[in-house]
C-alpha cells in the first residue's frame, strides 16, 4: 500500500508539468503540443525497448492492441484536448475541470470495477469525496478570482468541451490501465510503459504530419516543422515525453499493480497539486490563503480515502 501510493506521488509530481507546458510556448496550437510530446516519447522509448528486447518480445498481439488503444486515448487525445482547453479558457478553468478527475475515477471504479478489487461502501467514501470536492471548489474559486480576462463566448465554452472530453478520456485510461495490469501480474510496469511509447511512435508521427498539413493551410504564416521558437520547443517536448510520459506513466504502473482500482481516482489529486505548485512557481507567487485551505482540504481527502478498507468481493460456492 506505501509502495503505491508513493509511485502514485511520483506520477503526480511528473504530470503536473503538463499544466505548465502549454503555457510555456502559447502560440503552439495544442494538437502539435500532444504530437511533439508523444512523438518524443516514442523516440525515448527506441532505445529503452532495446534493452528491454527480450520482455517486449514475449507480449501478445492482445497486449499490443491494448497498448494502441491507451496511448490513443490516455496519451494522444487526452493531451491534445487538455493542452487545446488550457489555451483557449486559461489555466485555472481547465484546471477546474481536470480537477475533477479524484472525484469522476473513485466513483467510476467504485461503480464498475469494485466486483474486481473490493468495493467501498458509499457512506465511507462520501466524506472522502466531499474533501476533494471541496477542496477543488476552494482552489478555482481562488483561481478564478485573480483570473481577468476578456471573455469570447465561442472560445470559453469551446475550451470547455474540450476539457470536458480531456476527463472522459482520462477516466477511462487509468481504470483500463490498472485492471489490465492487474489481470497480467507478470507484466512488469517498466516493460508495458516502454510498450505504450512503441506504440505511440507512428500515432504520434502520423498525427504530427496531419497537423503540419493543417497549420501550412490554415497558418501559412506558421514557421515548420518545429514552429517559431524551435530550440524551446523541442527541449520542452523532450522533457515532458521523459519526465510526464515515460517516467510519469511507469510510477503509475507501479501504483496500478499495488492498489485497487477504487484507491486510484483519488491520488491522481497528486496531479492537481504538483500542477498548482508549479503554476505558482512560474508565476513567482505564494498562493492565497483560499488556494491553502483547498490544499488542506485535498491532503486530507486523499488520507480519509487511503484509510478505508475496501470490502472484499464474496464469491459464490458455485463459481
Amino acid at each position: 500500500m506505501l509502495a503505491g501510493i508513493l509511485f502514485a506521488l511520483g506520477a503526480g509530481l511528473m504530470w503536473g508539468l503538463i499544466f505548465v507546458g502549454p503555457l510555456l510556448v502559447p502560440d503552439y496550437p495544442g494538437t502539435l503540443q500532444s504530437m511533439g510530446r508523444y512523438l518524443a516519447f516514442g523516440l525515448i522509448a527506441l532505445p529503452l525497448a532495446w534493452q528491454d528486447r527480450q520482455r517486449l518480445r514475449g507480449l501478445t498481439g492482445d497486449d499490443w492492441r491494448e497498448a494502441f488503444k491507451l496511448t490513443l486515448v490516455g496519451n494522444l487525445l487526452y493531451y491534445a484536448f487538455l493542452a487545446t482547453a488550457i489555451q483557449r479558457t486559461g489555466a485555472p478553468v481547465s484546471t477546474m475541470i481536470i480537477g475533477t478527475l479524484p472525484v469522476v475515477i473513485a466513483v467510476c471504479a467504485n461503480l464498475f470495477y469494485g466486483g474486481d478489487d473490493g468495493r467501498l461502501s458509499w457512506r465511507s467514501l462520501a466524506p472522502a469525496l466531499l474533501l476533494i470536492v471541496c477542496g477543488l471548489a476552494c482552489v478555482n474559486v481562488a483561481e478564478m478570482n485573480g483570473a481577468g480576462q476578456q471573455f469570447d463566448p465561442w472560445r470559453y465554452f469551446s475550451g470547455i468541451a474540450l476539457a470536458l472530453a480531456a476527463v472522459i478520456c482520462w477516466t477511462w485510461y487509468p481504470l483500463r490501465n490498472s485492471r489490465w495490469l492487474r489481470q497480467h501480474p507478470t507484466l512488469r510496469p517498466g516493460t508495458w510503459a516502454t510498450a505504450q511509447g512503441l506504440a505511440t511512435l507512428p500515432l504520434a508521427l502520423l498525427g504530427y504530419l496531419l497537423v503540419m498539413g493543417q497549420l501550412h493551410l490554415t497558418q501559412p504564416e506558421f514557421s515548420l516543422p518545429f514552429g517559431p521558437q524551435p530550440g524551446v520547443f523541442i527541449a520542452l517536448m523532450l522533457a515532458i515525453g521523459l519526465l510526464c510520459s515515460w517516467l510519469g506513466t511507469l510510477c503509475w504502473n507501479e501504483a496500478s499493480q499495488r492498489l485497487p482500482a477504487v484507491l486510484l481516482g483519488p491520488l491522481i489529486v497528486f496531479e492537481t497539486l504538483a500542477g498548482l505548485a508549479y503554476t505558482f512557481a512560474l508565476r513567482q507567487a505564494w498562493p492565497p490563503l483560499l488556494t491553502f485551505c483547498g490544499i488542506i482540504c485535498l491532503i486530507s481527502g486523499v488520507v480519509v480515502a487511503m484509510r478505508i478498507k475496501p470490502q472484499p468481493r464474496i464469491v459464490p460456492l458455485n463459481e
